[in-house]
């Protein structure tokens, strides 16, 4: 079957003026997607990363053209090049994104977070479409440049929060909506996993012959290698390439909260841990939101933990290692990724769900595959996930500074800490840079 260039973003909103309805609100909507009415077209995309996480994402979209592959792991390439011969390979997604613009329509980004919005953004303003994992990137800024230019060039987006497209998590949205537990005025989110500790290497290793270090390193400051210390998986405990625990699992667990709850940007930041290191993230973390009142709803707190500082009890209820805790006037109620518990739960022992209103996914890939295609809408798009992030990285940076932020959400600044500044952006190595000039 002939594969037409007329799926793509760019083309559709030529021909159909879908401009105007994404100006007007609808793509950033949370409405879910319908079934696609162009399965047969495929979609010509580019993948940045190809092992670990990426293998996954590359999965979820293997059943389109894959037209380029991007690793800077040789053996990893290798091995994705063999189960998509036909597709170009690089070592550098600069230079994929601009040679291969042209002939693709979409790009998946799985990297290490820094370099999340170094990749997004030179696809966005080729007016690629873009699936980028979680956080959306690496600083707060960042995620405000993303989400803005996602919507300038108004391009498809999706960020790889997975369990978005579970049912549960609908099913929980639902409830809370509904008003079952009355008006929701506390959230507790925690997740007991610990990214963070350790002391930055003494010596270099030499560098694996399969590995383009420089090109991992991307717009971080250069360092040596060492081994078994940043790649493949530990980058997640440096500040220079990751965002610790709080980076890893906050976009998934808080976003059930942020939806059911429509939270947006918090007015305060506060934050406990141990000592601040320089290099590595905390092994445990407890960040307090608080957020105004929004769409007729009240003001609400919301308390992030994790590692070796979650609690054994929420609101009088022991609890699992992950969930969230929704504290209404009404009752409360437990979820996870998978279930939910109502309490007091002799109050809640005839508890009916309400109607069910939020459509079952047709999957976190697909959805975004569809939108691609026809300007559906994605549940994860960049203008949704974009804010998620900032408020989950400004958790990070009000640890840091070791103070309460009073967070100017309009103007990205703490207004009464300027020390924060340097956590809520940072510089780039040349030739790497995110903001235009």
């Amino acid at each position: 079957m002939t594969q037409r260039k007329q799926v793509s973003r760019r083309n559709f909103l030529k021909t159909t003026g879908a401009g105007a309805a994404i100006s007007a609100g609808l793509w950033a909507s949370g409405a879910p997607a319908a079934e696609s009415t162009s399965a047969n077209e495929l979609l010509k995309i580019m993948c940045v990363g190809t092992a670990n996480r990426a293998a996954a994402d590359v999965s979820g979209v293997a059943h389109e053209n894959i037209v380029a592959l991007c690793d800077i792991d040789k053996e990893y390439l290798d091995r994705a090049s063999a189960q998509f011969p036909s597709a170009r390979t690089y070592e550098d997604y600069r230079e994929m994104i601009e040679q291969e613009a042209d002939k693709a329509d979409a790009v998946v980004v799985a990297t290490a977070d820094h370099n999340h919005a170094p990749a997004s953004i030179r696809a966005i303003r080729k007016k690629l479409h873009v699936y980028c994992e979680k956080p959306l990137t690496h600083t707060v800024e960042e995620s405000r440049i993303i989400a803005e230019a996602a919507k300038k060039f108004g391009v498809a987006t999706q960020l790889g929060t997975q369990i978005h497209a579970g049912d549960n998590y609908r099913r929980v949205v639902e409830i809370v909506q509904s008003g079952a537990i009355g008006d929701v005025t506390d959230v507790h989110v925690w997740v007991g996993k610990g990214w963070g500790g350790g002391e930055r290497p003494e010596k270099a290793d030499p560098v694996p012959a399969n590995l383009n270090w420089d090109l991992w390193l991307g717009p971080a400051p250069e360092r040596p290698y060492a081994a078994g210390r940043y790649h493949p998986a530990n980058w997640r405990r440096w500040w220079d390439f990751g965002q610790g625990t709080l980076g890893d699992m906050a976009c998934h667990y808080m976003d059930l909260p942020f939806w059911a709850l429509k939270l947006r940007h918090p007015t305060k930041v506060s934050a406990e841990g141990p000592e601040v290191h320089p290099e590595t993230c905390p092994l445990g973390l407890i960040v307090r939101y608080e957020f105004p009142e929004r769409d007729g709803l009240s003001a609400c707190k919301l308390t992030w933990y994790d590692g070796n500082l979650i609690p054994k009890t929420v609101e009088g209820q022991r609890v699992p290692g992950s969930g969230v805790m929704f504290k209404g006037t009404e009752g409360t109620m437990f979820a996870d990724y998978g279930s939910y518990r109502l309490f007091p739960a002799e109050k809640f022992q005839s508890f009916k769900p309400p109607e069910q209103t939020i459509a079952a996914s047709i999957g976190h890939h697909k959805e975004w595959i569809k939108a691609c295609k026809d300007g559906s809408p994605t549940t994860c798009n960049f203008d949704y996930s974009g804010a998620l992030s900032e408020a989950v990285l400004l958790g990070n940076v009000a640890y840091r500074v070791g103070q309460e932020l009073e967070w100017d959400a309009a103007n990205l600044k703490a207004t009464n800490c300027p020390e924060a500044d340097k956590y809520i952006r940072k510089e780039y190595r040349a030739g790497w840079e995110v903001r235009e000039g």
